[in-house]
């Protein structure tokens, strides 16, 4: 009977410790996957990191750039001197201009109007759009060469100096350099 206990404890015994080192493996694998998912999540942090810093210096040499940038515009044999901002909102001038000037082409055409740009109140002022940024009769100058354009466009039903996409008038950009004439230095 003795030896049957003892059997029975050595068996005990025996599944006890197979057990344990079953457990111990299963510990050992669940560490090495939990291990390796948060290797794996490190370096998709890192990935990230990386690419918010290369972001972060783009647009800090791209904000360089702009700062630095020095533009100059020839106006009738003068030049002019700006920045990025300055040359943006004279672009915007000439743009803004053929827009107004294709709406009021348009509307003297089919009111059968003569041809008259220089009788829209509009052109007059040239001041659509205009901010402070840069010299009122620069911009004056720059819209209202961008009007009699559009205006030309609008009241001839044509796109001679402009494109119409979606409803959205655009002058062509080589009309633009050659009205605007911008140069970078």
């Amino acid at each position: 009977m003795r030896s049957f206990n003892l059997k029975n404890i050595i068996g005990v015994g025996a599944l006890g410790l197979a057990l344990m080192a079953g457990v111990s493996d299963v510990k050992a694998q669940s560490w090495g996957r939990n291990n390796a998912q948060a290797i794996k999540q490190q370096q998709k942090m890192e990935k990230q990191r990386l690419k918010l810093e290369q972001e972060r210096l783009r647009l800090e040499r791209q904000r360089l750039n702009t700062v630095q940038a020095r533009y100059r515009v020839n106006r009738n044999g003068s030049w002019y001197n700006t920045d990025q901002r300055g040359a943006d909102l004279l672009r915007r001038a000439v743009q803004e201009g053929y827009r107004q000037g294709l709406q009021a082409g348009r509307t003297d055409r089919n009111r059968r109007v003569g041809l008259n740009w220089g009788g829209s109140s509009v052109y007059r002022s040239g001041s659509y759009g205009y901010q402070s940024y840069v010299d009122r009769s620069q911009y004056q100058y720059y819209f209202r060469q961008g009007f009699e354009r559009g205006y030309q466009d609008g009241y001839n039903s044509r796109n001679q100096y402009g494109t119409n996409n979606n409803g959205v008038a655009n002058i062509l950009g080589s009309i633009l350099g050659s009205i605007l004439n911008v140069q970078r230095y």
